[in-house]
């Protein structure tokens, strides 16, 4: 049997990294985008940790990438963050006949590969194909907790014929998994625009084939450059199936299936209880986004996916979505049909919708602009006027609460970093007391008491994306001393007063001078930056150490 190159494995595990999460209480830290799932054993996260470097590993020639293909790695797709959403499209083409699609004549599929290896290998669109489409990258996002979803809980909220009369008539695309063997029951879809994928290690196999022209055993052969089999017999001199076993006996796509596999969910920020979510289910976008499913119990599943309530806003049902809709069949999905995507994490996606539609801009508008192109005609068409006949302050709220999903709890600013700026809004909420999930500071009340307090503190330590230094020894985290008034912050720098070198230097410059010496003078009488000694009044006594410090810090 072949084997994985060991500078591959080796490569994989010096490249990667990744943030860790942890429980304070009975309240757990919800990871932030791109980190792995809580509750991963040791010998999981480290499959986690070399297959996100095999994610972002370019394929090389020599191992077979192409003839024909988009990319050579994953990550350059997925990107938003790693193995989220990405900006790229891709293209689809075929012919259309009385609203019918079929495939180019000669080809094999409606994908079109855009790099190759040479010219004479490439691929183009037809000038004649009547049907050319682009579609984004979808995301990778927790994609072992949704393959988990018993197929029963995706078909219970089908309703093909639109029995009850509510005008949403979903249904499940039910197709074959690669890895089954011939004859096996067929699978609820849940992955790709037209759910035409039903589990991970099939979504990495055909993407590895498809989208970097790498074969695999499920997937053995190339493309052909427009399905012309003797440019491919020109062009494809590595022997198939490309992807080769490591020392353990995994494959490329084995590894990146790890990797997509233990990637956690999005966080929602706060996590219940936004207004903007009872407008979301009052103007039916919950009918097609349903918010809620459950992992499966079996004991097969590895304890951080088995029995999980997970949130991904999807039913991963098949809708007709009219003039949305990209007019290309796929399996038993028809040509008006796409799946209704996740929405977790929709904060970061840019641009929105299967053609990217609603781009660019502020968050509000490419919501309001997705919303409003999902009508006429398709099944979300009253919905959408729904949401254009809110006030602006209902709108305001939607967005909102859409906007929480994705967020980073602590992230009080939104620049997707949880820092001093952050450290500095959650003392400010501290000190006010009551919130409630539209508050600005739900986004610091985690375990969702009403109030901001020492424990939500002591998870910000947990969710810091700095070092939680210990400067005093005293057993807890400067910044929750701090926090909690145990120890003084006079320069706002996140270290306690007490443990830096020179505390005469005010600005932080490295040494005491003019400048220090000013801030002394300007605060004289009261409380401020230039009571050095923290006794609450600025006077002669810090004015005094100013002096007896002059000159560069020891």
């Amino acid at each position: 049997m072949n084997r994985m190159p060991d500078w591959r494995i080796g490569l994989a595990i010096a490249l990667c990294s990744f943030p860790r999460s942890a429980s304070a209480g009975s309240t757990e830290v919800q990871p932030s985008m791109g980190a792995p799932l809580n509750g991963l054993s040791a010998a999981q996260l480290d499959r986690f940790e070399v297959g996100k470097a095999l994610y972002i590993t370019p394929v090389g020639m020599e191992e077979g990438l192409g003839p024909i293909m988009n990319k050579s790695n994953c990550g350059s797709c997925h990107a938003n963050p790693l193995g989220g959403w990405g900006a790229i499209s891709v293209t689809r083409f075929g012919m259309e006949k009385k609203g019918v699609f079929m495939l180019y004549p000669g080809e094999t599929q409606s994908l079109a590969q855009g790099l190759s290896i040479s010219g004479f290998c490439a691929e183009t669109v037809p000038a004649d194909a009547t049907i050319v489409r682009t579609r984004l990258t979808n995301s990778s996002m927790a994609f072992g907790l949704v393959e988990a979803i018993p197929d029963a809980q995706i078909a219970a909220n089908a309703d093909a014929d639109d029995v009850n009369g509510d005008g949403i008539s979903g249904r499940v695309h039910w197709v074959a998994a690669l890895e089954d063997p011939a004859g096996s029951p067929l699978r609820a879809g849940r992955f790709g625009w037209k759910a035409q994928v039903a589990t991970v290690l099939t979504f990495s196999a055909d993407a590895a084939r498809n989208e970097m022209g790498f074969t695999n055993r499920f997937v053995p052969e190339d493309n052909a450059p427009n399905g012309d089999t003797a440019r491919l017999a020109v062009c494809d001199d590595v022997a198939d199936p490309e992807d080769v076993v490591d020392a353990d006996g995994l494959g490329f796509i084995d590894r990146v299936t790890d990797f997509q596999r233990f990637l956690a969910p999005p966080p929602q920020t706060p996590r219940s209880g936004m207004a903007g979510e009872a407008i979301f289910n009052q103007v039916g976008c919950a009918q097609c986004h349903v918010a809620q499913f459950s992992t499966s119990t079996s004991a097969s599943l590895e304890d951080a996916i088995r029995g999980k309530t997970i949130r991904p806003y999807s039913d991963f049902l098949l809708h007709d979505m009219g003039l949305l809709a990209d007019g290309i069949s796929d399996g038993a999905a028809s040509e008006l049909e796409m799946r209704t995507p996740v929405l977790w994490g929709v904060r970061r996606r840019d641009p929105l919708l299967h053609n990217g539609a609603a781009s660019g801009g502020a968050f509000t508008s490419r919501v309001l602009s997705a919303v409003a192109l999902h009508g006429p005609f398709g099944e979300a068409a009253a919905s959408a006027a729904a949401v254009e006949a809110l006030s602006p302050a209902q709108q305001a709220q939607l967005v909102s609460f859409l906007g929480s999903l994705g967020r980073r709890e602590f992230d009080f600013d939104g620049d997707e970093h949880v820092n001093l700026a952050d450290f500095f809004a959650l003392r400010t909420c501290l000190a006010q007391g009551s919130t409630n999930p539209n508050d600005d500071c739900a986004v610091g009340d985690i375990d969702q008491n009403g109030v901001v307090n020492a424990t939500d503190v002591d998870l910000f330590v947990v969710a810091f994306d700095g070092d939680a230094e210990d400067c005093n020894n005293n057993g807890f985290a400067d910044l929750r001393d701090i926090a909690l008034g145990t120890s003084q912050d006079s320069n706002n720098d996140g270290i306690p007063d007490e443990c830096t070198n020179c505390p005469a230097d005010i600005d932080d410059d490295g040494g005491v001078g003019g400048s220090d010496l000013t801030l002394v003078l300007a605060g004289w009488g009261s409380p401020g930056i230039g009571d050095v000694n923290g006794d609450g009044s600025t006077n002669g006594i810090d004015l005094a150490a100013v002096l007896a410090a002059w000159g560069p810090c020891q």
